[in-house]
């Protein structure tokens, strides 16, 4: 089964980020041990700069590029998809990520068979 693990942040967790949390050293060493277990369909990371596409109080789609956003807490800052037998090997993977230390947290979500 198929299932995406999103690396998510708070932005208020002083152990989150630049200032704290898991280091990029301890990112590569698990990507390193995910994919070598071979069970990584595909994995991303994400870069700060965004662009929303909504539709404003007229039903027009807007555009933006630098605001303004609705007030983020929580953030994914990347992910990976994985091929594993059932949910509690997603969870051990999870439990293993960089992502679910101090200042973050791992969400497992199972992807519809399309």
């Amino acid at each position: 089964m198929k299932y995406a693990l999103l690396l998510m942040g708070h932005v208020d967790d002083p152990a989150c980020g630049e200032e704290g949390g898991a280091t990029p050293e301890e990112f590569f060493a698990f990507d390193q041990e995910i994919t070598a277990a071979r069970v990584v369909v595909s994995s991303f990371a994400l870069e700060d700069e965004r662009v929303v596409v909504h539709t404003d109080d007229s039903g027009e789609r807007v555009v933006a590029a630098s605001g303004p956003f609705a007030e983020v807490q929580e953030f994914v800052g990347g992910g990976y998809i994985i091929d594993v037998a059932d949910v509690d090997e997603a969870i051990a993977w999870a439990r293993r990520s960089p992502g679910s230390a101090a200042g973050g947290h791992v969400e497992i979500r199972p992807l519809a068979p399309y």
